[in-house]
């Protein structure tokens, strides 16, 4: 066939013609481009037509009043169970808070989950405790013209702590914070919180026991409550107030008991003291204040001393009960009474090695003897090594001095000691302490 699409026809009865899905070059010779077309009227097929299926007509659903008779018996039923379900929980509850509370007439107490107050018991406590113990509590200060912590002149600089004992003015503290005024003659001022100053008299001492008693001239002064240091246990919380590092007036320090009856030496000639420890170090300035237990009563005197050994977080207190004995004697009687004196003179020199050395057995070696002492009546002699009083043993000074302590005036004990290579046991019935000493006469 020829292609004539490429032509341009000169008749105007020859133009292109399009219909959309086909075109045709001549209509009146009936050429057709498209082979396959057939026009509708050269054909005798019967056109076909689409014919939509008849629709079923939908059956009505069941009325909902059919069932409503079947839904209100199931609310019924929910209603029902929701009802005995209460009940029985109701019952349950009351059973186990009928088991636990009080019954009446009973001292316990509920405590209560919606206290929003944000402040815990401990803290309370503390709180109490400062506002009553800053009253009780007192700086002891020296007048010096030394310089303070920070560079100045100070005349007044506080040396350690004390607390009142009684309204009309006595006051306790460390006899080491009052040593210096002593042993020069100096003025001792007492500080109270509210800013007055008094000056004191020295009523009485015990070096041994590190505890002074001083006098001011006042009244209606608040005293301290006095507890009861027999009663103390490990993990009690106990809190100190004072004058830390001689500046900072009134601070309190707070921790816990961490240790009863310990032997501590502070060092040089001076006897072994009975303390308990702290897990707080409470350090110079606080020395001499009160140890206050959770009830706001004294339980004992912190001390640091120098030459005792007090490592980072570690604090050591005398008993109050001690304290409190040798107060009484030094009121009553100005000196510490019913105390032990043996009265002799020991030789700190011989220690283990030299022992070791001489093949001579540890204890205390005696180079003096005092005339119409105890020690002198019961036969100790110069030369003498001590290595037993009581059921103590004694392998130094320390341990000798510790050990007489234990004792009262007019008690009677063994002693062994070791004389010309053989042990030799004696008896000895205590001296009283001499009022001018406050020792045990172990020297």
């Amino acid at each position: 066939m020829e292609d004539n699409r490429d032509k341009r026809p000169d008749d105007p009865n020859d133009r292109l013609e399009i219909d959309g899905e086909y075109h045709f070059v001549r209509p009146e010779k009936k050429l057709y481009e498209d082979a396959k077309f057939v026009p509708q009227d050269e054909t005798n097929d019967i056109p076909q037509y689409y014919v939509p299926s008849e629709k079923k007509p939908k059956e009505k659903k069941a009325s909902v009043n059919v069932h409503s008779g079947r839904i209100v018996k199931l609310a019924c039923f929910g209603l029902a169970c929701a009802i005995v379900g209460g009940l029985v929980g109701g019952l349950i509850s009351w059973s186990v808070l009928k088991y636990r509370l009080p019954e009446e007439g009973s001292d316990k107490t509920l405590v209560s989950s919606n206290d929003n107050s944000g402040t815990s018991r401990e803290t309370a406590v503390a709180n109490d405790v400062y506002a009553v113990g800053c009253r009780q509590t007192v700086g002891i200060a020296l007048e010096t013209s030394s310089a303070n912590l920070f560079g100045h002149p100070s005349a007044n600089a506080v040396e350690g702590s004390g607390f009142i004992m009684t309204s009309d003015g006595y006051i306790i503290t460390n006899y080491h914070i009052i040593e210096p005024a002593q042993e020069y003659n100096s003025r001792i001022n007492v500080l109270l919180k509210d800013g007055s100053s008094y000056e004191a008299t020295v009523v009485g001492f015990e070096a041994a026991s590190d505890i002074a008693l001083l006098k001011i001239d006042a009244s209606d002064l608040s005293p301290v409550t006095v507890g009861n240091s027999n009663n103390i246990s490990v993990g009690d919380c106990v809190f100190a107030i004072g004058h830390p590092l001689g500046e900072l007036d009134f601070a309190m320090l707070s921790g816990r008991i961490s240790a009863l009856s310990r032997s501590i030496t502070p060092g040089g000639n001076a006897a072994a003291i009975n303390l308990f420890q702290l897990d707080a170090s409470f350090g110079c300035g606080c020395d001499g204040g009160p140890i206050f237990n959770e009830s706001g009563e004294v339980i004992g005197i912190a001390t640091a001393r120098d030459g005792l050994s007090e490592p980072q977080g570690t604090g050591f207190a005398i008993p109050i009960n001690d304290a409190v004995s040798v107060a009484n004697d030094l009121i009553t009687k100005g000196y510490v009474s019913g105390k032990a004196y043996l009265g002799v003179g020991i030789d700190r020199q011989y220690t283990s090695m030299y022992a070791q050395y001489y093949n001579f057995p540890e204890g205390a070696y005696v180079n003096s003897v005092e005339p119409e002492s105890c020690a002198e009546k019961c036969g100790l002699a110069v030369g003498d090594i001590i290595t037993q009083i009581g059921n103590e043993n004694v392998t130094s000074y320390s341990d000798l001095n510790a050990a007489v302590k234990q004792f009262n005036a007019g008690d009677s004990t063994e002693i062994v000691v070791y004389r010309k290579n053989e042990f030799t046991t004696l008896t000895v019935t205590f001296d009283e302490s001499k009022p001018d000493s406050g020792s045990t006469g172990v020297k």
